[in-house]
């Protein structure tokens, strides 16, 4: 028993030490501001972190041997465990892209609650106290119009700056959070209504200035359930939006569950790449991703148990199948490529071609609806324009037509990319540049080879592992993959590149993200097989070095006065 003992106290050491550390970049942090409380909060995730170690200990490791606990019943711990620690340490509106898809969760949310949730010009409305979160500081004056909604009519000075919640992360985020949200002190705009002679400012209408994200709102359900919670109960806009991630967190913990709970093999694989540092950031935010990999964990899990563990397709599967492809394939249309883990079921399950020809026709065809429903004048001007131009680099861009005269130039494009770029998506899809695409609050990279290794680990077969997906298998497996990889440079390629980039702008490594436990499934082989199965004590250092990431992105924020 001491020996299995003593590596995991060598491990705990090494956290305290790491814990100690980063606490001098919390006091620099305290000694420029004056913010004591930091120390309390740090302190405090630094407990809450060791009590987690603690219990996810005894779950992975010291049950062994005995009646063990499988991993879809830990993993929900582990996923909310985390997540909720991710969600606070990088606080509301610093993921990428969070503003937008936090005003498309409000705009569902209004239409839930049976309020007017767009304006006559457009602007989604949402409550006046909750143009905190656009507006920190309230830099810009407000106006009521003639129809009694207030809009922004500019800064209310030359030096005036701007500024999203979160957007970029400091000090002065944690501290925002702490007055306004712990000490109930009033925010800006609420001042500012106040003056105006509108001292509740819960019950005005505002229009945004930010646009939701074009796609399902489906992809929003879960945050605008939150919000509307928020809403029903006139709770602040720091309730509101911590409300909207953490039911974002809670269905995607239960969906990926669910998902390891159909696999019929690699369970461990989805769950280590459920630890990864941008899934837990991504799970506890209002991002959209939340549903894409939850919706596509399911679905290449009900493909694989349909294929290896079922003896029969119900027809029931058939439309669990279509619904998820039909949820998240709008939200990014190169998912769709994924449909292609449907092949791996034998035709002989369906009872034939027929009834397997009418299988595929509901699966696609729910896809094909969905993106006309939603996406069809996006996918009309990328056919029919000429010349497209990137509106953020100000340039020409490419066109489909111009591709496909030019297949010599996508191909260099491709090429110069993968070359180029490879080593960016591989760091953001593993951790770096959390935050909003923040260079700054990222996983170290050394943590980055350690989070690789662990993946690589967890899919290589164990000793007595059959090797069921088989070499055609596998191939076809690393095909359907590689084909989301071009379709997501293409795509940004299309509409975010313009002709004097080199390289093709926009991928991130976080695309990846959905197709990655199948991709790694598929890597098991003949060539390398391990001695022992260390499953559950890779999972387990994979908990602990997410516990060094927080204590240190915690310390990063602090230090930024």
């Amino acid at each position: 028993m001491k020996k299995k003992v003593k590596p995991w106290l060598a491990v705990w050491a090494v956290m305290v030490l790491l814990a100690f550390a980063h606490f001098k970049d919390v006091g620099h942090g305290m000694a420029n501001t004056g913010d004591d409380w930091l120390a309390i909060w740090y302190t405090i995730l630094v407990l809450v972190i060791f009590l987690g170690t603690a219990v996810m200990g005894g779950l992975l490791l010291q049950l062994a041997g005995k009646k063990q606990w499988s991993l879809e019943r830990i993993y929900p711990l582990t996923g909310l465990f985390l997540g909720l620690l991710y969600l606070f340490v990088l606080p509301p509106l610093s993921a990428p892209d969070e503003i937008s898809h936090y005003i498309g969760a409000y705009q569902l949310s209004s239409y839930m609650m049976g309020k007017k949730a767009v304006s006559d010009t457009g602007a989604v409305l949402v409550r006046g106290t909750d143009w905190f979160l656009e507006d920190i500081h309230g830099k810009y004056g407000y106006t009521k119009d003639e129809n009694n909604i207030w809009r922004f009519f500019g800064p209310a000075g030359e030096d005036k700056e701007w500024e999203v919640l979160g957007q970029e992360l400091r000090e002065e985020t944690y501290r925002l959070i702490h007055d306004i949200g712990l000490k109930g002190e009033s925010t800006p705009q609420e001042e500012a209504f106040r003056q105006m002679g509108t001292p509740d400012a819960k019950n005005q209408t505002a229009a945004s200035i930010y646009h939701p994200v074009i796609t399902t709102p489906l992809a929003y359900v879960p945050q605008a359930l939150g919000m509307s919670l928020a809403r029903f109960f006139h709770l602040n806009s720091l309730w509101l939006v911590y409300l909207g991630r953490l039911f974002n967190l809670l269905f995607f913990v239960t969906i990926t569950a669910i998902a390891m709970k159909r696999l019929p093999f690699g369970k461990e694989v989805l769950f280590g790449v459920a630890l990864l540092p941008m899934t837990l950031h991504l799970s506890g935010s209002f991002s959209y991703d939340v549903m894409i990999m939850g919706c596509l964990f399911y679905f290449t899990a009900v493909c694989l148990d349909l294929a290896y563990a079922k003896e029969r397709v119900r027809w029931k599967d058939v439309v669990v199948l279509a619904v998820l492809m039909a949820v998240a394939g709008p939200c990014k249309m190169i998912y769709g490529v994924l449909m292609g883990a449907c092949l791996l079921i034998p035709v002989k399950k369906f009872g034939g071609w027929v009834k397997w020809g009418l299988s595929a026709t509901a699966v696609a065809g729910a896809w094909i609806i969905a993106m006309g429903l939603v996406n069809s004048q996006v996918i009309a001007n990328f056919a029919t324009t000429s010349e497209q131009v990137v509106e953020w680099a100000g340039e020409a861009g490419y066109s489909l037509d111009f591709l496909l005269h030019n297949p010599g130039r996508l191909i260099r494009m491709f090429y110069q990319t993968i070359l180029w770029q490879g080593d960016v998506y591989h760091l953001t899809m593993i951790g770096a540049y959390l935050g909003n695409v923040d260079q700054g609050l990222d996983v170290p990279y050394l943590l980055v080879v350690f989070f690789t290794f662990c993946l690589i680990v967890l899919a290589l077969r164990k000793p007595g592992e059959a090797l069921i997906l088989v070499k055609g298998k596998r191939v076809w497996i690393f095909t359907v993959c590689g084909a989301c990889v071009a379709a997501a440079l293409g795509s940004m390629l299309l509409a975010w590149t313009p002709v004097s980039s080199r390289v093709i702008n926009g991928v991130q490594g976080r695309y990846f993200l959905p197709f990655l436990p199948i991709f790694l499934m598929a890597c098991k082989n003949d060539w390398l097989i391990l001695t022992k199965d260390r499953n559950r004590s890779i999972l387990y250092l994979m908990f602990c070095a997410n516990g060094y990431v927080l204590f240190r992105l915690f310390s990063i924020v602090c230090i930024r006065t």
